[in-house]
């Protein structure tokens, strides 16, 4: 062991992702997927104009 090995060695380089092509089947997937996006954005929209779904806490019995 040589003093010039210590320290953290440097990761090899990764080779570069090749960019493939999209068929039909790639389209339509991404296309659906940005449909339910919009379409969950919509329903969150929705639901935040409205108030709380529960009515609030811990409930007490009329007991004491």
């Amino acid at each position: 062991m040589s003093g010039r090995d210590g320290g953290k060695k440097k990761p090899l380089k990764q080779p570069k992702k090749q960019t493939k092509e999209m068929d039909e089947e790639d389209m339509a997937f991404k296309q659906k997927q940005k449909e339910e996006q919009k379409q969950l954005e919509a329903m969150k929209a929705k639901a935040a104009g409205k108030g709380p779904l529960a009515s609030g806490g811990i409930k007490k019995s009329g007991k004491k």
